[in-house]
């Protein structure tokens, strides 16, 4: 009863924080357990964190800026990120990524709740007490083959490379002439003023 009660508190006093401030403003306390799905989840929310202030405020200008001509806008990277965050969800979801040709159409606000979203439910799924990473296999499926692969390439593949287009976003914007908001903490996973 006493352990009911306590997780009530919490419950109400996340859901009322939560109406407060939208989530990844800050990053979630952190796991009270070392386990691997419970140090997978911190990596991921490190890239909610990082995801949602990169995003932050974006302008028309922010989001069709790239470097050259050969490189994509931020928008672009945004829509890539979004992609290699649903193979994320997929994977720990125990579904496959089904590869198409064709691009959903999403306004920038729709494209980011969608990407925080992603991160979000993958981060809730890798911290059940029962999360075992060993049947998390990110499979690709195609109309005429399918393709596995163990939780590792998620960790190199789609989570490092969204962390590696995250920070490209950052430096878009610094380009564009929209840095960070001021007192963004990735140590401390906080804003600070």
């Amino acid at each position: 009863m006493k352990t009911f009660f306590v997780l009530s508190i919490m419950a109400f006093t996340c859901g009322l924080y939560a109406q407060d401030k939208p989530y990844y403003y800050t990053i979630p306390e952190a796991p009270k357990a070392y386990t691997a799905a419970t140090v997978a989840a911190r990596l991921v929310d490190g890239l909610g964190f990082r995801y949602f202030w990169a995003t932050e405020g974006l302008t028309k200008k922010d989001l069709a800026f790239k470097p050259s001509d050969s490189a994509r806008t931020s928008y672009e990277t945004l829509q890539h990120i979004e992609g290699l965050t649903s193979v994320l969800l997929n994977a720990v979801s125990k579904q496959p990524t089904v590869i198409s040709t064709e691009e959903e159409k999403l306004s920038f606000a729709e494209l980011r709740k969608k990407t925080l979203m992603n991160i979000q439910s993958a981060s809730e799924i890798l911290k059940k007490p029962d999360a075992n990473l060993e049947e998390f296999d990110m499979i690709f499926k195609r109309p005429d083959r399918s393709r596995s692969f163990p939780f590792w390439n998620l960790v190199n593949g789609p989570i490092s490379d969204a962390l590696w287009h995250v920070g490209q976003v950052v430096s878009f914007r610094r380009s564009s002439g929209n840095p960070l908001p001021e007192g963004v903490n990735v140590l401390t996973g906080k804003k600070t003023n």
